[in-house]
């Protein structure tokens, strides 16, 4: 009998299903969703993840593009008042006014698309995501190497792996396992608004590679040598550093030390 697009997900679309319940189970408690808060879903898909958050928050949205999926889906669901499914791309959607909270198993083709949306979003407390495991080891630095994406937005939110998910704990079963990543905005910045520009500019040219090492990016940056050196010893970063092995707190360091607003304060 051949198999429906239904029962075994669209590779087109990118879509695996998550069919273990203890991972289910697992992931809601990683997402800790407010009770009297607006949550909104990536990529429902058959509600799986959907009908177990739906009794932990105030009103949920769901946001699904495969429209041979709404009718199982509406289905599952019932009749809860609080819950909508909409037919619509995830990342076309306007971001709520209201604080709110993303949660998804979402298709690993649009991770980034989607995890982009979220850091544009200026009312989003956070955002649980179950991703390609090796795209969240990278962003939470588990690895040892921070990316830039990381580094530039380590003063607004914190990014932390969750945990593991092999990859046949879904439906089709993906080549790769998978990670629960959680995005984090401060509730207090790590840096005054009126800072953040010449933060990202520092870490910009901290990535840029001219000068074939952060110490000399910085240097033709237009940083002093003397302030460099002081700077590199604040943070404690050995001058001969790969830019990627810098953890985000010693750049808020090398920031505070090269940054003239920064030390007025």
């Amino acid at each position: 009998m051949a198999r429906s697009r239904q029962q075994h997900g669209s590779r087109t679309l990118s879509q695996n299903f998550l069919v273990d319940r203890a991972t289910t189970a697992r992931f809601v408690r990683a997402a800790r969703p407010d009770p009297a808060g607006l949550l909104l879903e990536v990529g429902p898909g058959k509600g799986a993840l959907t009908t177990v958050l739906a009794p932990h928050c105030r009103e949920l949205r769901a946001y699904e593009i495969d429209p041979g999926l709404l009718p199982g889906l509406r289905a599952a669901l019932g009749a809860a008042p609080h819950v909508r499914v909409y037919e619509r791309d995830f990342v076309g959607v306007p971001p709520p006014r209201e604080p709110f909270a993303v949660v998804g198993n979402v298709p690993f083709s649009r991770t980034a698309d989607i995890v982009d949306w979220c850091l544009r979003a200026p009312a989003l407390t956070d955002a649980t995501l179950i991703t390609q495991l090796e795209y969240a080891r990278r962003r939470t630095g588990d690895f040892g190497r921070w990316s830039l994406r990381t580094v530039l937005t380590w003063p607004q939110v914190e990014w932390l792996l969750l945990g593991r998910i092999g990859r046949r704990e879904f439906r089709p079963v993906p080549r790769v396992d998978a990670g629960i990543l959680r995005i984090e905005r401060r509730p207090r910045p790590l840096l005054p608004a009126a800072e953040l520009a010449d933060y990202r500019r520092l870490v910009e040219a901290g990535f840029s590679g001219v000068g074939g090492s952060l110490y000399a990016s910085l240097r033709r940056a237009g940083h002093p040598r003397r302030r460099v050196d002081r700077a590199f010893a604040m943070a404690r970063v050995d001058r001969a550093e790969i830019v990627a092995f810098v953890p985000p707190p010693a750049w808020l360091t090398l920031h505070h030390e090269l940054n003239e607003t920064s030390r007025l304060v």
